[in-house]
């Protein structure tokens, strides 16, 4: 089975009721931390469970060491994934109301913990679902407890240190999420420090859609990466972005095309500039 796997609007509709599915709500926003939480209250997918980035897809930030958005702890990630009813045969379904980055996130996460199967990104996400005229519900997510057990992969992850002594080694690619003005240098919304990693492509992540909000087809992203990664080895390939989110969107599509998992540098650049000896680049 695929790593990365879409579902449509009127494939989910079809598994509301069907045993064995979780679905999670992970709708957020940066600049109103409280958005997904009450837009799920306003709102959600039947039967849908609410999962918060900084809440629960997220670990505790420490200043001076850690990204925006820094990984959970796993054991505590599994057991909150229990409580929303998930299993390790479970089919999930994963949807925001924008580009696709949080749902990624959590799609990533289960990678990371070892579900590689069963785990489904709403194609369009909410906005699709509206399009196709399918309701939303206000009841609560039934309770359930899951059984998953999974354990973290270290192998997705490569750490800042590991990261800098792989810098200029010809074999490796690295892909920056964000947007070609912040990868640039010439604006910085968030972050105190404006640049990109030295060595590093811009590969803005909502470049893997088309103009409907869904994935491009697995060709289209193929020939995408194919030019990123320039006859390198995809499992070399090293993914990063401002907090650790939106790379997991360039992850998925690059599953999506058929490529192999490549790393996620989790702490990506908010917590790169934490270090004033790691270098900073502006421009192309």
């Amino acid at each position: 089975m695929p790593l990365a796997q879409l579902i449509t609007p009127q494939q989910l509709a079809e598994q509301l009721d069907a045993p064995g599915w979780v679905i999670l709500d992970c709708r957020f926003a940066l600049e109103d931390v409280d958005y997904g939480q009450r837009s799920y209250a306003e709102g959600h997918i039947a039967g849908a469970h609410f999962a918060d980035l900084e809440r629960d897809l997220s670990g505790r930030i420490v200043k001076g060491l850690t990204g925006r958005h820094p990984l959970p702890e796993p054991q505590g990630l599994v057991e909150r994934l229990r409580e929303w009813g998930v299993d390790n045969t479970s089919q999930v379904v994963l949807y925001d109301d924008g580009a696709g980055a949080f749902a990624a996130r959590a799609w990533w996460l289960l990678a990371w913990l070892g579900k590689r199967d069963g785990v489904f990104i709403l194609d369009g996400g909410l906005k699709a679902w509206h399009a196709a005229q399918l309701p939303l519900s206000l009841d609560p997510a039934p309770k359930r407890e899951g059984s998953f057990d999974g354990e973290p992969d270290a192998d997705l992850l490569i750490d800042a240190e590991q990261l800098l002594g792989q810098l200029g080694e010809p074999q490796m690619t690295l892909i920056d999420a964000r947007g070609l003005p912040r990868f640039r240098g010439e604006v910085e919304p968030i972050d105190p420090i404006a640049g990109h990693i030295p060595g590093a492509q811009c590969a803005a992540f909502t470049d893997n859609l088309g103009a409907d909000g869904r994935f491009l087809p697995a060709d289209q992203l193929k020939q995408r990466f194919a030019e990123q990664l320039a006859g390198r080895a995809p499992e070399d390939l090293v993914a990063y972005c401002g907090s650790g989110v939106t790379a997991c969107h360039n992850l998925f599509a690059l599953a999506l095309a058929g490529y192999p998992l490549g790393k996620l540098y989790a702490g990506s650049w908010s917590e790169w500039i934490i270090d004033p000896h790691h270098g900073v680049a502006t421009g192309d």
